[in-house]
């Protein structure tokens, strides 16, 4: 037959307090480190990931309508006189 020891609840009591605290002091050392740095990269001025992708995608875009109207600006040169511009001087 097993009888309960105070002195053993106790220590578990104990340990299980402790345990906890650490778990708390280590979620409050996360966010106190997270906070820093994100205020260090605010600080610094540098861009989101998603604004980055964005803008990445909008240059993507102008590059491609630019190289679009580069075909299209040849080929009417290439109508009017054989590649030759209608304001070239010799």
């Amino acid at each position: 037959m097993q009888t309960r020891n105070p002195i053993m609840d106790d220590i578990s009591r104990v340990m299980q307090g402790a345990a906890g605290m650490a778990q708390a002091a280590n979620d409050e050392a996360k966010a106190l480190f997270r906070s820093g740095v994100e205020r260090m990269i605010a600080d610094m001025d540098l861009v989101k990931r998603e604004e980055f992708e964005a803008i990445k995608t909008l240059a993507r875009s102008a590059l491609e309508k630019a190289e679009a109207l580069e075909l299209r600006i040849a080929e009417l040169e290439a109508k009017l006189g054989g590649g030759e511009t209608a304001d070239r001087r010799p």
